[in-house]
């Protein structure tokens, strides 16, 4: 015996290294599904994925949604905390067409970045693609009928909008309908 402890005996975690390590299993597990996707069944399978995965996000997003929160505000709100997760460099803002989100520095792309210097072999080159796809499939599917998402790339990051629909009589000026109860 050497007196050093055990592996059977950690030393508990501090709130950073958690986030750290929480991170680390889900790239690893999102990188294996991805992997084994793409090597079992391709494109087409790598398509499918995302529309199983954007048909049971957005069915969970129903089930988690706030009262008086429009599924706009709450795809958007999601969309920001995810990045922020990778502490990304997000800022969003309320336009009389609808919400911007603006990804000035993808953490998320900064992550994998680190991981590919440390070794780690990636399934995509970019995970902006796969992230942009994803996440356009998860607003057709439960933002409010009309309301369009799109997301442009900028260098390291990226820009979300969610454009409403005018209510009748309102001019481009005007409030946007955006969902919201009672309004």
């Amino acid at each position: 015996m050497t007196g050093e402890p055990l592996p059977l005996d950690p030393v508990p975690l501090d709130p950073a290294e958690k986030v750290d390590l929480w991170r680390q299993r889900y790239f690893e597990a999102q990188a294996a599904a991805e992997e084994f996707i793409l090597g079992e069944h391709g494109e087409e399978g790598l398509a499918a994925w995302i529309q199983a995965n954007s048909r049971i996000t957005a069915e969970l997003l129903r089930a988690q949604r706030p009262a008086g929160v429009s599924a706009t505000d709450h795809f958007m709100t999601r969309l920001q905390r995810q990045l922020l997760l990778y502490d990304s460099v997000v800022t969003s803002e309320s336009q009389p067409s609808g919400t911007v989100l603006r990804n000035a520095d993808c953490g998320i792309l900064r992550y994998r970045k680190r991981a590919a210097r440390n070794g780690v072999v990636l399934t995509f080159a970019s995970p902006c693609g796969y992230c942009q796809e994803l996440n356009t499939a998860i607003a057709t599917r439960y933002v409010e009928p009309g309301v369009a998402v799109s997301c442009e790339q900028a260098g390291d990051g990226c820009t979300w909008r969610a454009d409403a629909p005018h209510a009748p009589g309102e001019g481009a000026t005007g409030s946007p309908h955006r969902g919201r109860a009672g309004g």
